[in-house]
């Protein structure tokens, strides 16, 4: 039988995407079996402001063997524990997206379920109180499940916010001494075969030329390969997420770092707030026919909680995936393969989940056009789910005191969106495909945190005690207070066991 194994690949972008790629397929591929060339220029800057992410990302850290505190004193990282949503649904308002799990079920029936009858019943509480997660992150303390720890801690989970230019140089640093190879020089020109349009070749200004039987656009925005020299196509969601441009700024600290990431509703978008050991990232995501740009930076440095440490910086976008995430031998990852604002913090993840995907459906040189179909196929589906998502955001909302948000609440869903969110309203029940990314939990903070509240709960819910549940919740809000009350504070956490060198 021929060997037809990839030879040689070369990634095209640094960055988190780019470093990201080198570091996983260094780990799996190995470059002594496969030569892993990573192509970036100095010259050409990074977007850099992905910096908070969900607890998938630790399943690639374990592939990379990374030692968790290690990675964060790099990076200058915290934990984090969910986020929280402020003004989203009307002025005043506020939820918490955890992350993890409420409660959990008994008796065959979703926990939620449970909660929601006893609402009926006239005994209200808020759901986060059957939240370990959401209790500890408003409470500002963190810790990490204990040996031996109680079974709750079972719904308990977190993720990770740092600095993404430290990311990507830590995973560079993890890449080079597994043998990945580092190239800097600008490419001036994509040549491709006159057969078949696959790539051959690029060329550096230099005058260098690096050949390859596999490409990886990390390139950004602009997508050299799969765009600009492939024409791949771009699948616009702009009328469903409206915000084209957004601007980021850091600023100093003020006070401890809370383990969880914020999104503040503004009059034309958002604003993100996500606090570092060093200090908090920030930026506003706006509509620009409804905001100038110096608008929105000057709301945006109104509301920083610490003096801004630079000028806010600029980025323009447009919300929506390239039709093929892999064209021929060549796949995007990152900004190259599409972009979904980070409102929910899916930036790192969709790059993570793409390098998975990559791995479970690894090319030979024959480049399989199943294997590659079934690629675009998975990858649609999940950012079609997340775009899916972020718009519940926007569209179940009470808001209708700017332009920007009377458009949104009015605006037609998508058509998947629209059948999860009425068969919510019939009796609290959710309809989520086995692979979604976001789970019964998330939907449901979101859902009743954007003000859908079921019409009905799940009739099998009356089959239990109702003493019985009550007196198992009552107990499970004086479980979770109790544990949380034992947890040190996120600051105390980090100067324990992972605090940033100075």
């Amino acid at each position: 039988m021929n060997d037809r194994r990839l030879r040689k690949i070369v990634i095209v972008g640094g960055g988190t995407a780019g470093w990201m790629a080198a570091a996983a397929l260094s780990v799996v591929v190995r470059p002594k079996n496969c030569e892993i060339i990573l192509i970036e220029s100095d010259e050409i800057g990074t977007v850099g402001v992905g910096e908070a992410t969900i607890p998938p990302i630790m399943l690639f850290n374990r592939l990379l063997e990374l030692d968790e505190n290690d990675f964060i004193r790099n990076t200058q990282g915290t934990f984090k524990l969910g986020i929280q949503f402020v003004d989203w649904l009307r002025p005043g308002h506020s939820y918490m997206h955890p992350f993890g799990r409420y409660g959990g079920d008994f008796e065959a029936v979703p926990f939620h379920q449970h909660w929601l009858r006893l609402n009926a019943a006239g005994e209200p509480t808020h759901l986060d109180a059957y939240s370990l997660t959401a209790t500890a992150a408003l409470s500002g303390r963190f810790d990490r499940p204990p040996a031996n720890a109680n079974p709750i801690f079972a719904t308990y989970s977190y993720a990770y916010q740092f600095d993404a230019s430290l990311y990507a140089r830590y995973l560079r640093g993890h890449a080079e001494r597994r043998g990945v190879r580092r190239v800097e020089g600008k490419i001036v020109e994509v040549r491709q075969r006159a057969d078949d349009g696959f790539i051959d070749n690029v060329l550096l200004a230099r005058g260098e030329e690096i050949a390859a039987d596999f490409f990886i656009d990390c390139s950004g925005f602009r997508g050299l390969l799969i765009e600009q020299t492939l024409k791949t196509g771009y699948e616009d969601w702009s009328n469903w997420l409206p915000c084209d441009r957004a601007a980021a700024v850091p600023c100093e600290n003020a006070g401890p770092p809370q383990p969880y990431t914020r999104s503040t509703a503004r009059s034309a978008g958002w604003q993100w707030r996500i606090p570092l050991q060093h200090r908090i990232g920030n930026g506003y995501v706006y509509q620009s026919t409804m905001i100038s740009d110096d608008e929105a930076a000057a709301t945006l440095l109104a509301n920083l909680d610490g003096k801004p440490r630079a000028e806010p910086r600029f980025l323009r976008f447009t919300a929506g995936r390239r039709r093929k995430a892999w064209n021929k031998n060549c796949l995007s990852l990152g900004l190259a393969g599409g972009f979904l604002e980070p409102l929910e913090s899916t930036s790192i993840h969709l790059v993570q989940t793409g390098i998975t995907r990559l791995l479970t459906l690894f090319p030979d040189r024959d480049f399989d056009p199943t294997t590659i179909d079934e690629y675009n196929r998975r990858a649609a589906f999940e950012y079609e789910g997340v775009r899916d998502f972020l718009v519940l955001h926007y569209n179940a909302t009470e808001r209708d005191d700017t332009p920007f948000w009377s458009y949104c609440r009015h605006m037609e869903q998508p058509e998947s969106l629209k059948r999860k969110v009425e068969f919510f309203r019939r009796h609290g029940r959710l309809s989520l495909h086995p692979s979604e990314l976001f789970r019964d939990a998330s939907w449901l903070a979101v859902l009743l945190g954007q003000g859908i509240t079921p019409d009905r709960y799940d009739p099998l819910a009356d089959s239990s005690d109702l003493p019985a549940v009550r007196v198992a919740l009552a107990n499970l809000r004086t479980t979770i207070r109790e544990l949380v009350g034992r947890m040190p504070s996120q600051s105390d956490y980090i100067a324990r066991f992972c605090r940033a060198k100075t």
